[in-house]
């Protein structure tokens, strides 16, 4: 099987890290992957770096010993590359990919319904009148549970809310 080279646009990691939001667990399998990526690059540049070819005759005019020099010309000669089977390495990759893929949809969903509940809380926040220009009816309206709640306290004679004074102090004079 042939290895074709793709030549490929550079990605920007510090700007897909810090854009997009993602998860610590997918930026710690990116960042895994990219390191992966650069020990095989590495690896891959100096041995191609290396040099390949034997010269034979520099060591027949060194040894003494022939038989050597001419078992080692049989063996490279004989000498077949052995192929490796890439397939498996490939379904590696695309299991890894179609996660990353996978949680960066999830990741993107969820970013998007974050955006919405935030949009809606902004023109919630943006539309509501100020805090001194509510009535207690309009609380009343928007807090019906609120009005349950005082009037049963009003119904037991309690005329004071629990955990004021803790929070607050106590204002009388007396």
């Amino acid at each position: 099987m042939q290895v074709t080279r793709v030549t490929r646009a550079a990605v920007d990691f510090s700007r897909i890290y810090s854009s997009l939001g993602l998860g610590k667990e997918t930026i710690a399998a990116l960042q895994s992957f990219r390191k992966r990526n650069e020990d095989a690059k590495r690896v891959l540049s100096q041995l191609q770096e290396q040099k390949t070819d034997v010269d034979i005759a520099h060591y027949r005019s060194i040894l003494k010993n022939k038989a050597v020099v001419d078992e080692a010309e049989r063996t490279l000669k004989e000498f077949k590359a052995v192929t490796y089977d890439v397939k498996a390495v490939e379904k590696a990759i695309d299991a890894f990919e179609a996660k990353a893929v996978e949680a960066a949809v999830s990741t993107e969903k969820k970013i998007d319904a974050e955006l919405k509940d935030l949009q809606a809380t902004l023109a919630n926040i943006e539309q509501a009148r100020p805090f001194d220009q509510l009535t207690t009816d309009e609380v009343a309206q928007a807090r019906p549970q609120m009005v349950k709640s005082i009037g049963e306290m009003l119904k037991k004679g309690k005329w004071t809310v629990p955990g004021y004074k803790e929070k607050f102090g106590d204002l009388n004079l007396m």
